[in-house]
C-alpha cells in the first residue's frame, strides 16, 4: 500500500492537513489506489494551533479509516523518526513559502530512497528535479518575502500528482518507481549529507 510520511514539528505554517483541504477529491483519488498516511511529531507546549492541528489529524484517522488508513504515532523521538524515514514510500512536505528554513528530515528519507513529494522550499528547491528525484508542489518559488497563504492551489497540484503521477507509477510502473527511489540516493545523498555542510562552511564562512 502507497505509505506516505509526515514526522515533523507540528506548527501552522508546516500546514500538516493541507492534503485534508478538500476530503471528497481525496477519498475519490483513494479509489484509484489504496493509500495510507502515517503522521507523528510535537508542538510545543504553547503552541495551541500547532496541538489543534495534532487533533484534527487524530480526529481525521475516524473519520476516513474506511477509505484512507490514518495514523498518529505518539511520543516522536529519533528512534521513531528513523522507522519513518526508512520504512515510507513518499516523504510529503507542505510547509508555506519561504518559511521553511532547511527541511533535513526530507534529506534524510532521500538517503533511503524515500521520495519526497514536497513544496519548492528550502532544501527541495536544490534537491528537486520533476519526476526524476521526486515532485514538487505548487508553483515555483519566486518570492523574496512573505507571501498571502494559497492553500486552494497548493492542494490542487498535491491531489492533481497524487493521482495522476504518483499512484499510477507506484501501482501500475513498478520499474520506474524504483528507478526514482535510485535517484534519490544517487541524485541527492551524494549532495545532501554531512560531510558537505561541514567542507562547505568551513571553506565558505570560517576560512573567510
Amino acid at each position: 500500500m502507497l505509505t506516505i510520511g509526515f514526522a515533523r514539528r507540528f506548527t501552522s505554517y508546516k500546514r500538516a492537513d493541507l492534503i485534508f483541504l478538500n476530503l471528497e477529491r481525496l477519498l475519490k483519488i483513494s479509489e484509484k489506489g489504496k493509500i495510507q498516511i502515517i503522521y507523528s511529531g510535537k508542538a510545543h507546549p504553547k503552541d495551541t494551533p500547532g496541538k489543534d492541528i495534532i487533533k484534527k489529524i487524530v480526529e481525521m484517522t475516524k473519520t476516513v479509516n474506511d477509505n484512507i488508513k490514518v495514523i498518529f504515532l505518539k511520543n516522536y523521538c529519533i528512534e521513531l523518526a528513523l522507522k519513518l524515514v526508512s520504512g515510507v514510500d513518499i516523504w510529503l512536505n507542505t510547509p508555506l513559502r519561504p518559511r521553511e528554513a532547511s527541511g533535513t528530515s526530507g534529506m534524510k528519507a532521500a538517503h533511503n530512497g524515500v521520495i519526497n513529494f514536497s513544496i519548492l522550499d528550502g532544501w527541495w528547491i536544490e534537491g528537486h528535479i520533476e519526476g526524476v528525484t521526486g515532485w514538487s508542489i505548487g508553483p515555483k518559488p519566486v518570492e523574496s518575502s512573505l507571501i498571502p497563504i494559497n492553500d486552494a492551489t497548493d492542494a490542487e497540484d498535491l491531489y492533481y500528482k497524487l493521482e495522476n503521477l504518483i499512484l499510477p507509477m507506484y501501482y501500475h510502473d513498478r520499474s520506474q518507481w524504483i528507478k526514482v527511489m535510485k535517484n534519490s540516493i544517487s541524485k541527492i545523498a551524494y549532495y545532501f549529507n554531512t560531510n558537505h555542510m561541514m567542507r562547505r562552511y568551513v571553506t565558505e564562512a570560517y576560512l573567510r
